[in-house]
């Protein structure tokens, strides 16, 4: 079927609105190959938004050639508002377009520093702003693009019929935007981001290898907004480079908010779980962690659709269609490329084959040719990342190629089911290479050497048939390192130490009784002699647990007490040696950070139930340091809900909680709040019990004479013997007597449980009574 056919076809019929717009759907699935490349990105097919729209005032007049809607938001300011300063913003404007092209009045009083615009309809929408000073800007397009959102069906991609969305542009401070159509457009809606300028401090972690990054805690990610936890790919295959579109000529002060703003559009905006890029870099060379989920893990992104899983999503501040990066963000671009790609030992001048998840341009299923580090473009309908950014991948590549010492790619292994397992690997140039296999204890099974450009290299699996850890070096290249199932049942030495684990493995030794210390669990195949020690990062033996004790074979466990260790990363050796002299050796790390500390939930029994009393929980704890913090409550060790999420600063903190969550109230029984802790060391967790209890207890009066009263659970119980009040504490459930009520007339009792339920208040009359 010819697409521009279906079009004007449409387009004769009167009141055929819907019917248009069906056929227009019709045709730009059919036909994508005839759709229009766009010149930005930053798009998908949004639909319901999260945000409230206002109204506001536009007027529509048609034009020859095109329908033009002008709208106009005029801010009147007296002096800027203190709350401009205050923090990042999001507002939603929704332009109704009724059918004879006129809209509702109204005025919105607002700045902001970035434009993002979504419409419904087959037209284009474009718009102009004008900043503080009075300046109009250019008109610039909205540039749908909707193969830049996460992937089909994944959990994040909710349906969106009909709208378009537009790219997130940074004008800088504006108080009025216009904006006009061509094509038919039936609804239109601004998304107006203020983003102002902070003075932030960039906190850049030490990562060996890797160049300065500036963590999400440093240009102010609000931790509060994500919508779910990151999904992770099996592994990084290659990365896709894209631009933010808006204007090029920011300040390295304001890059930060830029990022912040793109954040705010993409979550509050668009709907997607988090920002979409998972690095972002800016036209001064600045390098910003994105998407939440660690820095060298394979985090899914939401840059490129039907390619997101898989590759990792780069994305240059700025509109690079006509002008060029500076050689500074060219330089950054290499730089964390060269890191990033040898963390998955992926060559950046490799070509792949990927298969299309779904887009635009390829469908489903589809196997596309892509380079290791690829443009937006060569995955979608797009120009982004612009004509000059595009043309110098090749060669920012070929410098993360050269960036840094000697490489390991593409490590593969073919395991055979009789036995042996052969590895291949290509080496970035000829250079000594040694291949170790060991077994899940650490003991060294086989190895192999060479030299050359390229590993090949069999073991002949000689070894009971298990899960072996493998490990690929050649001089300080980064080792590549894996794990299989093989072996052809051969036995091997029969001392061992196995299922050697560090419980907890990240102690916070503040003396605060809670995650102080460490307990070592391992089992020995056989009567040995063990020491037990703990080294720093310099192989320096830096704390004695054990020193050579004869243990038999079975189960042992050692407590290991870091208090005089310094903050830092540490690793546990279990050294023992067996009875016919064999000696074998098993590590395992060990991390000293007193980040946490002093993790308390109060009341220990909360009651979520509205009633007023004890409906909230605060949990409380302490940082020594600024971390990514995050509160999990647990149930049998089950993760049942994350009410708090948040970038904190050192010091007390407290977080109070309603029991509420997406999954539902809160069943009644016994949990844990864990906090965990996220700094340059890693990860501390510190647990508290606390109970949930929403039922008040149920009383009966059983007998008058003598004063017996049923009671359902502990609790204190009130009883009015003829208007004289007594109290009893009630430690078990069961029926409790009352002394001295022979004679009582009549009796009224209330209970309430330590959650401060309140029970139904029970009355007895004796017989005698009138």
């Amino acid at each position: 079927m010819d697409c521009q056919h279906v079009r004007r076809r449409g387009r004769a019929r009167s009141g055929g609105g819907r019917r248009e717009e069906q056929e227009d759907r019709r045709c730009e699935k059919k036909c994508p190959q005839k759709a229009d490349p766009h010149d930005c990105k930053d798009a998908i097919n949004a639909g319901i938004t999260p945000l409230r729209a206002k109204a506001v005032t536009a007027t529509l007049r048609r034009m020859r050639r095109a329908l033009v809607l002008l709208l106009a938001f005029a801010a009147a300011f007296v002096g800027a508002p203190a709350a401009l300063g205050a923090g990042a913003s999001i507002t939603a404007v929704d332009v109704p377009v009724k059918a004879e092209r006129t809209i509702a009045a109204g005025e919105l009083r607002t700045r902001f520093t970035l434009v993002g615009i979504h419409w419904r309809g087959p037209g284009a929408v474009s718009f102009r702003t004008r900043s503080v000073g009075g300046r109009w800007s250019p008109w610039r397009p909205a540039a749908p693009e909707r193969e830049d959102a996460p992937d089909p069906g994944s959990v994040e991609a909710r349906a969106r019929p009909g709208w378009r969305v537009g790219s997130p542009w940074w004008v800088g401070p504006s108080d009025r935007i216009e904006t006009r159509t061509a094509g038919r457009v039936v609804r239109v809606r601004a998304y107006l981001v203020w983003s102002p300028v902070v003075d932030v401090p960039f906190r850049v972690p030490a990562a060996t290898r890797s160049p300065a990054i500036v963590p999400r805690l440093s240009w102010g990610a609000n931790e509060s907004i994500r919508r779910a936890p990151p999904t992770y790919a099996p592994r990084l295959r290659f990365a896709i480079v894209n631009h933010t579109a808006g204007r090029n000529d920011y300040t390295q002060a304001e890059a930060p908010a830029i990022v912040k703003a793109i954040e705010l559009y993409h979550v509050q905006g668009n709907g997607w779980n988090d920002i979409g890029y998972n690095f972002l870099v800016d036209r001064f060379g600045t390098i910003y962690e994105g998407r939440y989920g660690g820095i060298t893990r394979t985090v899914v992104g939401a840059h490129a659709l039907g390619f997101n899983t898989g590759s990792t999503g780069i994305a240059v501040l700025g509109t690079y269609t006509n002008a060029a990066p500076p050689p500074a963000a060219q330089d950054a671009l290499a730089k964390l490329l060269a890191w990033r790609l040898d963390l998955a030992h992926v060559d950046p001048l490799s070509m792949l084959t990927a298969v299309s998840g779904g887009s635009e341009r390829y469908a489903s299923g589809v196997p596309v040719t892509l380079r290791a580090v690829s443009g937006h473009r060569d995955t979608g309908l797009t120009e982004c990342p612009g004509d000059a950014l595009y043309g110098r991948l090749g060669a920012i590549a070929a410098e993360a190629y050269k960036i840094g010492g000697p490489k390991i790619f593409d490590p593969r292994l073919d395991v055979s089911r009789t036995g042996p397992v052969r590895f291949h690997a290509r080496l970035s140039s000829a250079l000594p290479w040694h291949v170790s296999i060991s077994d899940a204890d650490g003991v060294a099974v086989a190895d192999g050497s060479g030299t050359g450009a390229t590993v090949d290299w069999t073991w002949n699996g000689s070894a009971p048939r298990a899960t072996y850890r493998w490990s690929i070096s050649a001089a300080t290249a980064r080792p590549a390192t894996g794990a299989m199932h093989a072996g052809t049942g051969v036995a091997t030495s029969p001392l061992a130490v196995q299922g050697l684990a560090a419980t907890p493995s990240a102690v916070s030794p503040n003396g605060d009784g809670q995650a102080d210390v460490s307990l070592l669990t391992f089992t020995l195949t056989a009567p040995a002699t063990v020491s037990v020690d703990v080294y720093d990062a310099t192989e320096k033996d830096v704390l004695p647990v054990l020193s050579e004790q004869r243990l038999l074979a079975g189960s042992q466990s050692v407590t290991v007490d870091p208090s005089s260790l310094a903050d830092g990363s540490y690793t546990i050796v279990v050294d023992a040696v067996g009875d016919d002299g064999s000696d074998v050796e098993s590590v395992v790390p060990l991390t000293v950070s007193r980040v946490l500390g002093l993790v308390t939930a109060t009341p220990s029994v909360f009651s979520p139930n509205g009633d007023g009393r004890l409906d909230r929980l605060t949990v409380g704890f302490e940082l020594m340091a600024p971390a990514n913090v995050q509160v999990r409550i647990l149930r049998n060790d089950r993760w049942v809900a994350t009410p708090f999420a948040a970038s904190l600063q050192a010091g007390p903190q407290h977080f109070v909680w309603d029991g509420a969550r997406s999954a539902g109230t809160l069943r009644d029984g016994s949990y844990e709040a864990a906090v965990d802790a996220t700094g340059e060391l890693g990860t501390t967790t510190s647990a508290v019990p606390f109970a949930v209890d929403t039922v008040p207890p149920r009383l009966r009066i059983g007998s008058m004479r003598p004063l017996a009263i049923s009671v359902s659970e502990p609790a204190t119980l009130k009883v009015m013997l003829d208007g004289v009040s007594t109290r009893r504490d009630v430690k078990h459930a069961g029926t409790i007597r009352i002394p001295g009520a022979g004679r009582v007339k009549r009796v009224r009792a209330v209970a309430w449980d330590e959650a401060g339920n309140v029970s139904r208040a029970v009355v007895g009359r004796s017989r005698a009574s009138p």
